[in-house]
């Protein structure tokens, strides 16, 4: 498996990750997802790797987590799922995936557990 990196070139922690893969040498391949969304089946992927369930990859703090309504406790896995392919900016950042595992970079050193 290809070193991968889910970028946000906006966001400061995604760009502190990356800095902490190049620091180790590293190329990771970089998915702007933001640019090129996410399939079902890789976001489900990486939800089992990550060992979360899809409500907790959310960013609550988006407004349109609070628009779409998605704090509501009766959304089913497959509802979230769909949001975050539809929308993004709603899946959490940045995400490391190698060959051990996967990582959210928060904070960016996490992702040297999987290096």
């Amino acid at each position: 498996m290809t070193l991968q990196i889910f970028h946000n070139p906006r966001c400061s922690k995604s760009r502190q990750t990356l800095q902490i893969l190049q620091d180790q040498n590293l190329e990771p391949q970089i998915i702007e997802y933001l640019k090129v969304p996410l399939t079902e089946g890789l976001l489900i992927e990486t939800l089992n790797k990550l060992g979360l369930k899809p409500r907790e990859l959310l960013r609550e703090g988006e407004r349109i987590y609070k628009e779409l309504g998605l704090m509501n406790p009766d959304l089913n896995d497959r509802q979230l799922i769909t949001a975050m392919i539809e929308n993004p900016i709603l899946i959490e950042r940045p995400i490391v995936l190698s060959h051990k595992g996967a990582r959210i970079g928060r904070p960016p050193e996490a992702v040297l557990e999987i290096l």
